[in-house]
């Protein structure tokens, strides 16, 4: 397992690993523009520093 640097970018399996949430919930939230992440052709990819950021920021939304 390799260690993340800060400013590395996550494709979409890192990222639900690093947030530790599944894959629709990471898609539907991406893709509502709520969580930062950017579709680099028909992949997403998201930084590892900016998900700090959204989790520390309180924008995180509970589902009911």
């Amino acid at each position: 397992m390799r260690l993340l640097g800060e400013d590395e970018v996550l494709n979409l399996k890192e990222a639900i690993s690093f947030l530790k949430i599944g894959r629709t919930t990471l898609l539907k939230l991406a893709q509502e523009g709520k969580l930062p992440g950017q579709k680099v052709g028909n992949q997403w990819r998201f930084s590892r520093q900016a998900l700090l950021k959204w989790l520390e920021s309180g924008q995180v939304q509970k589902e009911d």
